[in-house]
């Protein structure tokens, strides 16, 4: 319980300066602890309604409006596909294939440190790239290293990509609860056990955020990337541990 509530206290945390990392800190925690199918539904409360605090207070800072739409819808119809994925199949070569995509983009930027992903560009692959990050997010709770590693090409203002990110978030969550509810993942013990983990990170966030305003836009930057070369690693070494376990 305690090692719950910590790791809860640190997704806030990260949460509040960056946008983004809830899923990162808490699966694969959680997913230790418990199992996937728990971390992901856990995990709905705090992520529909702290994305929603986010985009309200960024709503004057948000990517244009169809544009989000474009990537919200997309990414709601992914998610239906990624649960169904989720109860389905093993995602296993899944994981592996956007590890190893996200390194590579990693590579790219590192490499080309002045690339960027123009919004000319952005608005012709932003359905594909929602569409990707909803299947994710519902096969293995986890969208960032397609939706994150998207916004971030396009080198976003902090307040910007907050906004707007979040605003991915919240819609795909929107569709996540009733796709979960009609496979039988959601009781009420984890719907209760939401609730807890959200006020958790809620209570956690503006400690995060309070850090995140003091954060250059090239720092800024570097630890989102930071952040996606961690889940990358992350999904190989669960892949790795699977294979030999298995």
């Amino acid at each position: 319980m305690l090692l719950s509530i910590v790791t809860l206290v640190l997704a806030g945390f990260v949460k509040g300066a960056i946008g983004s990392g809830v899923p990162l800190i808490v699966v694969p925690i959680f997913t230790v602890l418990y199992d996937i199918q728990t971390a992901i539904v856990v995990l709905l409360v705090p992520n529909l309604l702290s994305n929603m605090l986010q985009v309200w207070r960024y709503r004057r800072h948000l990517l244009p409006l169809r544009f989000l739409a474009g990537f919200a819808v997309a990414g709601g119809v992914g998610v239906l596909l990624g649960t169904w994925a989720l109860v389905s199949i093993n995602e296993k070569l899944l994981s592996i294939t956007v590890a190893v995509t996200m390194l590579a983009y990693l590579g790219l930027r590192v490499l080309r440190r002045d690339a960027e992903l123009g919004y000319a560009l952005a608005n012709k692959l932003v359905i594909p790239a929602g569409l990707c990050g909803g299947v994710l997010q519902g096969a293995v709770g986890m969208s960032a290293p397609v939706s994150v590693a998207f916004l971030n090409f396009m080198r976003l203002e902090r307040r910007v990509f907050i906004g707007s990110i979040s605003t991915f978030f919240a819609a795909i969550t929107v569709v996540q609860l009733p796709a979960l509810l009609s496979v039988g993942l959601v009781t009420w013990p984890l719907a209760m056990a939401s609730v807890v983990a959200f006020l958790v990170i809620w209570l956690a966030m503006p400690l995060g955020g309070r850090l995140g305003q003091y954060l250059a836009r090239d720092v800024f930057d570097k630890v989102i990337m930071a952040l996606l070369f961690l889940i990358a690693m992350r999904i190989l070494l669960d892949a790795l541990l699977t294979s030999v376990n298995g």
